[in-house]
């Protein structure tokens, strides 16, 4: 099930987002500023993906709702343009464009669609919000390149590559990539889809 992220969610995120993507990933600071980036106009752009898990209770199955995925997502106009984008090279203006800031599914989760449901709600929810396309940073290293195949298939284009734009050098933060350490030199894939 694919519902709105609230902030009762939060600390579920944090715990899958830096399970998945390396410690200090995310912490509560960082995701009350993401979730506010993330609505406009009483709209909300970030989602979770719950899935069903049983847990025996007195002898007795009950099931009960566990997050196995979630979107992160910056409305247009609410985040910072860096040195990592190239919007001479955007089919639209800076105002109209949104930010896929995370995708994010749990390890046994995979290759089932989560991904592509979450970024989908995504798309809707920054549509009705206003904007005309959306850009991200994709994982060029992520398994099987899977985070750029995934974003490729929803429509996504190559803009440019960014060598090392994780590395700390350059953004000055307390992630550790899960491949590189300290010193990241991974290639984010500037990729664009539009729906105007």
């Amino acid at each position: 099930m694919i519902r709105s992220l609230t902030p009762d969610d939060f600390q579920e995120v944090i715990e899958l987002g830096n399970l998945v993507h390396g410690e200090g990933y995310l912490n509560l600071s960082s995701l009350e500023k993401i979730y506010q980036m993330g609505i406009k106009n009483n709209i909300n752009a970030h989602f979770i993906a719950e899935g069903e898990q049983i847990s025996p209770t007195n002898n007795i199955h009950k099931s009960k709702a566990r997050m196995v995925g979630f979107r992160l997502t910056y409305a247009a106009g609410k985040w910072p343009v860096d040195l990592w984008c190239t919007p001479e090279k955007w089919p639209v203006g800076i105002e109209d464009m949104c930010y896929f800031k995370c995708n994010t599914v749990a390890e046994t989760e995979r290759g089932k669609g989560i991904g592509s449901q979450l970024l989908q709600a995504s798309i809707e929810a920054v549509k009705q919000q206003g904007a005309k396309a959306g850009v991200s940073h994709l994982w060029q290293q992520s398994p099987n390149n899977s985070a750029v195949g995934y974003f490729s298939h929803a429509g996504g284009k190559l803009i440019k590559e960014h060598p090392s734009r994780w590395n700390q050098q350059h953004d000055n933060s307390d992630y550790l990539c899960v491949l590189c350490g300290d010193d990241c030199h991974c290639t984010a894939c500037e990729m664009v889809i539009d729906f105007s």
